[in-house]
């Protein structure tokens, strides 16, 4: 009742870090004293995604990174919208010194995070702030994210992933990032993206009342959760990610792994993972 008061009046943003602070800060307090908690797990009142499953999505993570992106320890690796480091801790024992790991976030508290207590101990890791606008995530961001540049030369990269990026932006700026993506992976490279993906099988559990977080808002080829601030969730017509796919030139590599978001049951994840290949 208290939060739902504060969002009315403050950014959203910030009411979620406050929440936290009321939630986490006295476990923070004696974790600290104590010396418990691991170097490159954030106190749980800055993490902003994941809360206390930190560590056991972030192994997650690397597991269907393996096991669907083909990823391999000598991989040039890019983080799009790396938080605060959920991805890259498995990361930083998995990659061999010939791998490398470049992530970017539009939390400027995350990568001030990551740049001290990671990047320190593992020099391979580096971590940079995009400035880029969100409503729901960086209503001061100066840059459009339909306008975005990667901070990265051509061809720079073997393996791209985005989880829980795209389930937050609108189709402009994910047209965008899908070209930027195609743009630094090396020829051969892979992408694996994870998506809310709106198909005829989605929309009859949903029509169910299936999952545990549904999208009434309908806008073209997308739906939300919240018309007042979209980026809190949306989703895709899988057709819509299909095109967008060809017209950068990265090709699908089936299957698509359907997650549970909707009501799905033994699926690999709770989001949709899409794998794509640059020629």
């Amino acid at each position: 009742m208290i939060k739902q008061t504060l969002i009315k009046i403050l950014p959203r943003p910030l009411v979620s870090t406050i929440s936290r602070v009321i939630r986490y800060g006295a476990s923070d307090l004696v974790d600290a004293v104590t010396g418990r908690r691991d170097p490159l797990i954030p106190p749980k009142s800055l993490i902003f995604i994941g809360g206390p499953l930190f560590k056991e999505i972030g192994d997650e993570q690397l597991r269907i990174f393996r096991e669907v992106g083909g990823l391999t320890p000598d991989d040039a690796v890019l983080d799009v919208g790396c938080g605060i480091g959920r991805s890259a801790r498995p990361l930083t024992a998995f990659l061999s010194p010939q791998g490398s790991y470049q992530g970017f976030d539009i939390d400027a508290g995350g990568i001030k995070w990551c740049v001290k207590n990671i990047t320190p101990r593992f020099p391979r890791f580096h971590f940079q702030v995009a400035d880029v606008y969100n409503k729901y995530y960086n209503p001061k961001g100066r840059s459009k994210g339909p306008e975005y540049v990667f901070p990265y030369a051509d061809a720079s990269f073997d393996f791209v992933f985005l989880t829980s990026v795209f389930t937050h932006m609108l189709p402009a700026e994910v047209d965008n990032y899908l070209g930027q993506i195609a743009r630094v992976l090396k020829p051969g490279g892979r992408a694996l993206i994870s998506y809310f993906l709106w198909n005829a099988e989605s929309a009859a559990l949903q029509a169910k009342g299936g999952g545990n977080i549904g999208f009434p808002y309908t806008f073209g080829n997308y739906r939300v959760r919240d018309k007042d601030f979209p980026e809190d969730a949306i989703c895709f017509d899988e057709d819509f990610i299909q095109s967008l796919n060809s017209k950068h030139g990265l090709s699908l590599a089936p299957p698509v792994r359907y997650g549970t978001w909707c009501g799905r049951e033994n699926a690999l994840s709770y989001q949709d993972f899409v794998l794509v290949k640059k020629p």
